[in-house]
C-alpha cells in the first residue's frame, strides 16, 4: 500500500519500490508491486516494446546491431529476427492494421513490415528525431526526445496533430518509449526511473509511476542502462517493463 507523508508543502508517497517526492501537491505518484520477472536479453539495447495477439516484440538500438524481433515472453528467446542495416539506428516500435512500425534515430526512416510474415513493405520519411512509437488504434503518436508527441496518420505518416507534455506550466521533456494504456499515453523520461501517465487530447500530465526500486542503479554496468520499454497486453490486462540491456522483464501491478 501506498503511505502518505507530508514535508512542509510537498507530499511523499512511499509504496512497494521506493520513494518519489512530488514537485506539486496534485500531482499523483503511483508505486509498482512486481508479480513476475522473466529473462531479458542483456545483449537487447531495448527501444520499442509491444504485446500483440499473446506475443511480445520488440525494437532495439544502436548501430550496426539494430533488430526487429519476436520474443517468448516467458523465456525471452527470440522466435524470429531481422536486422537492419548498420547505417541504421533503430527506435521505438508500434503494431497498427496488421504492419509493424519502427522508427529511426537520427536517419528520419519508418520501416514498415507486415506483421505475420516479418516482410519488409515500404517506409516513410520525417523531417524530425524518432524516439518512441505507439498507436490509438487509428493513428500512430510519435515522440522525439523533447516534450511534445506528435498524432501520425499510418497511411501518409503526416503529422495530424500534437500535444505538448505538461505538469501544470513545466514543460516533461525526454519524452522515449511509449504505450497506450486504457485511454491514456505512458511514456519512459530518458534517464529517469518512472513514467509520465500523459493525457492524449491535452497532454496534461496525469500522474507518475515510480519505478526507481525496479533495477537498482547500482546493478547496472553503465548508464545507458536505463528504464525504456512498457508493454500491455490489452486481452489479459497484464503490464511489462524492462529497459535497456536489462537481463529481467518485469510484470508489474500498479498500486494505488
Amino acid at each position: 500500500m501506498l503511505r502518505p507523508t507530508v514535508i512542509g508543502s510537498l507530499l511523499v508517497l512511499q509504496g512497494v519500490l521506493g520513494c518519489m517526492p512530488i514537485s506539486k501537491a496534485t500531482t499523483t505518484v503511483w508505486n509498482a508491486r512486481v508479480v513476475a520477472s522473466y529473462p531479458h536479453d542483456p545483449g537487447a539495447y531495448t527501444q520499442g516494446l509491444v504485446i500483440e495477439n499473446g506475443q511480445m516484440f520488440e525494437g532495439t538500438g544502436k548501430y550496426g546491431s539494430s533488430t526487429l524481433r519476436e520474443v517468448d515472453l516467458k523465456t525471452g528467446k527470440v522466435i524470429r529476427s531481422l536486422s537492419l542495416d548498420e547505417q541504421y539506428f533503430g527506435e521505438g516500435i508500434a503494431i497498427l492494421n496488421g504492419n509493424i512500425f519502427q522508427l529511426t534515430w537520427k536517419n528520419n526512416f519508418c520501416f514498415v513490415y507486415d506483421l505475420n510474415s516479418f516482410q519488409y513493405k515500404e517506409y516513410f520519411r520525417y523531417p524530425f528525431e524518432g524516439w518512441g512509437l505507439t498507436s490509438n488504434g487509428n493513428e500512430l503518436i510519435l515522440s522525439d526526445g523533447s516534450s511534445e508527441l506528435r498524432f501520425i496518420d499510418p497511411n501518409s505518416f503526416k503529422e495530424v496533430r500534437r500535444i505538448s507534455v505538461k505538469d501544470g506550466s513545466e514543460r516533461i521533456k525526454n519524452l522515449n518509449e511509449l504505450e497506450y494504456i486504457s485511454g491514456e499515453i505512458w511514456a519512459n523520461i530518458w534517464y529517469e526511473d518512472r513514467i509520465a501517465r500523459v493525457s492524449p487530447e491535452t497532454g496534461k500530465l496525469l500522474g507518475w509511476i515510480d519505478l526507481s526500486g525496479l533495477y537498482p542503479k547500482s546493478q547496472r554496468e553503465d548508464r545507458d542502462q536505463v528504464l525504456n520499454g512498457i508493454a500491455h497486453d490489452s486481452n489479459t490486462k497484464k503490464l511489462y517493463v524492462t529497459g535497456k540491456n536489462w537481463p529481467k522483464l518485469f510484470e508489474i501491478e500498479i498500486v494505488k
